[in-house]
Parts: structure tokens; C-alpha cells; sequence
């Protein structure tokens, strides 16, 4: 039985969900204009589970680029109403649209001069009929066979909220940059603003070696400078090659004399390299493609300035 009323929760909130497309109208769009051209903050309010679904909402509006505050109807009638500005726009999320502590804001929302959008699923309530604009969130039914616990309705505020934050964010033209902004601290942030730069081994770190050193000079480099490769420059300090721990094996097995041999005869050419600017993600990116551990940091004249190896990357938590 559990499994059976748990698909019907969620086919009946489907269902709704559903229905609200056709619910996104001329009106929609003029409350998307609206949001985005406001000057002062988008207050979000509402009590109970609604109340939630408005947190929710605000939330991810402030993580889109739009500021946005949670205001909880009972607090704002002793004394946080005067967080509300003539400049703000109140968003107000009620099933039934006459939550009291909803309706008691309404003259005092008036009197500021906020502007009034209600979230309601009855449209002829006193929140509907005293908003500037109203969001039609009405269900058929809730998915509680007593159809008393709000579950479909908040389910369809919550769509609906997302519907017009994410609407609100292309409207506003944020890019995954402005975004990142807004989240430095995960794994996003890191991906959209970490640079090259940021986590690179610099040139003190970074073995550099002459086109004609031995490979004898350029082991006791690496060795000493506890770095896995070295990159090698021409007389004018250009980078034009990059000498790793593969391209040792790879002569020492063809018999070579290595030791006495110039790097410039066994290094890798013309390697793959970046700027220290570029995002540290793209390096990531260049790395697991060519399937290769390092790459050289160059500056805009090729001459190397660091390394990024993919230890950095690890280190950093990019991936």
C-alpha cells in the first residue's frame, strides 16, 4: 500500500505541475519586467509551508543575481516591516490567500509603497484581490488522501518560484560568471573563477633548462626543485620544449647514452601550454584529454613562468 500512495503522490503532483504551463501568460511576463527592472530588493514572505517554499525561493533568486530577502509575515508585524522599502517588491506565497498573518500586511505593505505580487492558489481571496499581480497556483487536489496536509499545492508554488527565478535570470542576461560570484565556495565557483594562476607552481618551482644542457643537469634540476618535468628554453628564453619523466623512460629503453645526450634531442617539442589567466578548469580539461600529467605556463612572449600539474588540480579540489 506505502508504494502505491507513494506513486500517486508524485503522478498527482506531476499532473499539476503540468497544468501550470498554460498559467504562463502576458501577465507572467509583465511580472518577469517587473522583478528586473526593480531598484530595491524582492522581499518574499508566507507562513507555514508556504513560508518554506518562499525561503526556497528567495533563495535561489539571491543565487541568480537578484537580492532577495525572506520576511516572516508574524516577525514583520512587530517591527520588521521596516525592512520594506517603497522600492521593494513583496512576493506573498497563500494557498488560500487568507493566511491572517499574510492579510494583516497588506494595508501596511500599501502604505509603504511596495509593490504587491501574490502567489495564492484562490485568486479571489484577499491577498489575490489586493495585489498588484496575482500567480495562479491552484491544485485540483492534494496529494494527501485527506487532502489536508499541503503537498501539492506547495509542490506547484515551488515550480512556480523556480519558474520565474530562472525567467528572472535571462531576462537579467546573468552569465555562468555573475553566477559563480554568487558561489565561490563549491565546486561550481571554483570551476567558473579558480585560474591557472591560482594554483600554478611558479617559476621558482619550475625547473628551466637551456636547449644544449645535458640530461645529467637537467635530472639534478628536476631532483632539486622536487618538480616532474623541466621545461626548456631557446637563447631568448622562449619556450620550445618540455622534458618529463616519459620521455626518460622512453630513451632509456632504446639504449641511449642519456646522460650525455642534450635535452634538446630527447624532449618533447612545441608542447601543449597556457596562460596563467586561463581558467584552471580548461587546464584540467587540456590535461585529461592528452592524456599528459603537466603543461607549461607561458606568458604572452612564450616564455614559461610556471607549471600546472594535475596534483595542483587535485590539491585545489577542482575535481
Amino acid at each position: 500500500m506505502s508504494i502505491s500512495r507513494a506513486k500517486k503522490v508524485l503522478i498527482n503532483e506531476s499532473r499539476a505541475i503540468a497544468k501550470l504551463v498554460d498559467r504562463i501568460n502576458s501577465d507572467f511576463k509583465k511580472i518577469v519586467s517587473l522583478l528586473a527592472e526593480n531598484k530595491g530588493r524582492i522581499i518574499v514572505t508566507g507562513m507555514g509551508k508556504p513560508g518554506f517554499i518562499a525561503q526556497k525561493v528567495s533563495a535561489t533568486m539571491s543565487s541568480t543575481g537578484t537580492p532577495s530577502v525572506y520576511l516572516h509575515p508574524a516577525e514583520a508585524l512587530h517591527g520588521d516591516l521596516g525592512r520594506v522599502t517603497c522600492d521593494d517588491i513583496v512576493i506573498a506565497f497563500s494557498n488560500s490567500g487568507e493566511t491572517e498573518e499574510v492579510v494583516k500586511l497588506i494595508p501596511i505593505l500599501k502604505k509603504i509603497g511596495a509593490r504587491l505580487i501574490a502567489v495564492t492558489g484562490n485568486k479571489k481571496s484577499n491577498l489575490a484581490v489586493n495585489s498588484d499581480f496575482v500567480i495562479d497556483s491552484s491544485v485540483d487536489k492534494e496529494a494527501c488522501p485527506m487532502g489536508l496536509a499541503p503537498t501539492t499545492s506547495t509542490t506547484a508554488m515551488l515550480a512556480l518560484g523556480d519558474a520565474l527565478a530562472i525567467a528572472l535570470l535571462e531576462k537579467k542576461k546573468i552569465q555562468p560568471r555573475d553566477f559563480a560570484l554568487y558561489h565561490p565556495g563549491g565546486l561550481l565557483g571554483k570551476r567558473l573563477l579558480l585560474k591557472v594562476q591560482d594554483i600554478m607552481r611558479g617559476r621558482s618551482e619550475t625547473p628551466v633548462v637551456k636547449r644544449d644542457a645535458k640530461i645529467k643537469e637537467v635530472l639534478l634540476k628536476i631532483t632539486r626543485l622536487r618538480a616532474g618535468s623541466a621545461s626548456v628554453v631557446d637563447s631568448k628564453g622562449k619556450l620550445v620544449g618540455i622534458f618529463t619523466d616519459g620521455d626518460l623512460r622512453r630513451h632509456f629503453e632504446q639504449g641511449e647514452n642519456l646522460l650525455a645526450c642534450r635535452v634538446s634531442d630527447v624532449m618533447t617539442k612545441s608542447p601543449v601550454t597556457i596562460t596563467s589567466d586561463r581558467l584552471a578548469a580548461e587546464a584540467f580539461e587540456i590535461l585529461r584529454d592528452r592524456k599528459i600529467d603537466e603543461i607549461p605556463v607561458i606568458d604572452e612572449k612564450g616564455r614559461p613562468v610556471g607549471i600546472l600539474d594535475v596534483q595542483d588540480i587535485l590539491k585545489a579540489g577542482l575535481v
